[in-house]
């Protein structure tokens, strides 16, 4: 049995859909459902016995010790983040809320459920703790990926409170010997992803005919990884990774924003003729502080944990385009009156300086 937290978001979602596809361990899935959080995405398993929903928040400490001592995992693995830098920008109460203060009453409570484990269940058990490359900060032009031994430099609400996530893990297992394992991967994209971000964004406007918002002048670079690549390099630290340390995952494929968006558009011309989605491109407003360049060295996962990539961004985009075009009813579900007065707060169309 494993616990997962966060399991109805995007990663989490398809990281529990990949692990029930390739076993049979059992997996607790404990989820808030704030609005990212969507039982839809794991409506496949909604009868199997494999998969145990609990709706709770990682911050209500006596659910998740009640949760610990009846399952009783041999590892958990956190997802549970709200993860998207606008919204930090324009509320970060939340993202301190569950990102620092969320992160650090579940890994409390797992020391404490650690701590009473018999051995060999004590030396087996694993805390893995999922994070961002955004608490790097940003790279020029020039400058080499970001590597496992980089400075931390964040510069959202969101990234500082993922940083400090991040050293609330490492202190866990440096002060309390608690077997941790820290991720921090590049931007994600693929199937299940909340229509905030931007390729889910692109395609949905972009097959309403509704203009496709690009920030500021659209080079901001960005190292983009296909989500079941990250779900399977998860697996393999979870499996392989040696206790104490952080492992980065990139799929090596940086792209600027705009490239990502007239990407989608061609993939989009080829397989949902009639449209130049390219004409719908609108550039906005900038976004404050907003990173010019992340990029990912994923050396120590390839070469200790014979991690790869199986998607190139090509081939992953146009999974992605594909299962968004076969799942309307997934978007029209999740595209709430909520959500259009959030992209009408982020997205207006206001020109750019550039």
């Amino acid at each position: 049995m494993i616990l997962v937290t966060g399991g109805a978001g995007f990663i989490g979602a398809n990281f529990i859909l990949d692990w029930c596809a390739d076993g049979d361990e059992p997996i607790v899935n404990l989820d808030k459902l704030t609005y990212a959080g969507n039982l839809g995405n794991l409506a496949s398993l909604k009868d199997d016995p494999r998969h145990l929903f609990a709706r709770a928040d990682i911050g209500d400490r006596p659910r998740v010790e009640s949760l610990l001592r009846e399952h009783r995992p041999r590892a958990v693995l956190n997802f549970a983040a709200e993860s998207h830098v606008d919204r930090s920008i324009h509320g970060p109460a939340d993202f301190i809320a569950t990102n620092l203060v969320g992160t650090f009453t579940l890994l409390d409570a797992v020391r404490g459920y650690w701590s009473t484990l018999d051995e060999p269940e004590r030396s087996r058990f694993r805390f893995l703790h999922v994070s961002t490359d955004e608490v790097y900060g940003s790279l020029g032009p020039g400058d080499p990926p970001f590597s496992e031994t980089t400075a931390y430099a964040p510069n959202s609400p969101y990234a500082a409170s993922k940083a400090g996530s991040d050293h609330l893990i490492r202190a866990y297992h440096h002060t309390y010997g608690l077997p941790t394992l820290t991720t921090n991967c590049s931007n994600n994209y693929g199937p299940r992803q909340f229509p905030e971000k931007l390729i889910p964004l692109v395609i949905h406007n972009a097959v309403a005919g509704k203009p496709l918002p690009v920030y500021g002048d659209g080079l901001q670079i960005r190292d983009w990884l296909y989500v079941g690549d990250h779900c399977a390099a998860i697996r393999a630290v979870l499996e392989r990774g040696r206790p104490g340390e952080t492992y980065n995952v990139g799929g090596s494929a940086e792209q600027t924003n705009l490239e990502v968006v007239r990407t989608v558009c061609r993939i989009l011309s080829d397989l949902k003729r009639g449209r130049d989605y390219a004409a719908q491109i609108t550039f906005v407003k900038d976004r404050a502080g907003h990173d010019r360049r992340y990029a990912i060295d994923a050396t120590k996962i390839r070469r200790e944990l014979r991690w790869t990539p199986a998607e190139t961004f090509e081939s992953g985009l146009e999974r992605t385009v594909r299962w968004y075009l076969d799942n309307e009813a997934w978007l029209d579900a999740v595209t709430s009156k909520e959500y259009q007065r959030w992209i009408t707060l982020n997205y207006t169309a206001v020109p750019s300086t550039a």
